[in-house]
């Protein structure tokens, strides 16, 4: 399983001290340290609606204003892959194919505790 976040971020320590208190083991990458790949963000939004993965309620979306843009689907891809402070933390990837994202307590215990 991986974490993709920033450290700093609260969803991404809660889903952090989560999987550590559930024993389940995890590779956490800083994406501020190591932008993630274009392939990974397109293998997210393949998996996940595109507008759960895409943050419009943080910082970056606001002093970007790409509010003002009215992006489609395709520009929140794009943008996503340009800065990926604009990802919805954490996004995490386990199993062969599946993604979370965000930190919901009661979806974790149900995807992620076997």
């Amino acid at each position: 399983m991986k974490i993709y976040g920033i450290k700093t971020c609260g969803s991404v320590q809660k889903a952090i001290k989560f999987c550590e208190a559930n024993g389940i083991d995890f590779e956490f990458i800083d994406f501020r340290k190591t932008p993630l790949e274009d392939n990974l963000i397109d293998f997210f939004a393949s998996k996940v609606d595109i507008n759960l993965l895409f943050n419009n309620k943080g910082t970056k979306y606001k002093t970007l204003g790409l509010k003002e843009l009215n992006l489609d689907n395709d520009g929140k891809l794009a943008w996503l892959k340009k800065d990926n402070m604009l990802l919805k933390r954490p996004v995490i990837s386990y199993g062969e194919d599946k993604i979370l994202c965000g930190f919901n307590e009661t979806i974790y215990q149900s995807s992620l505790i076997k």
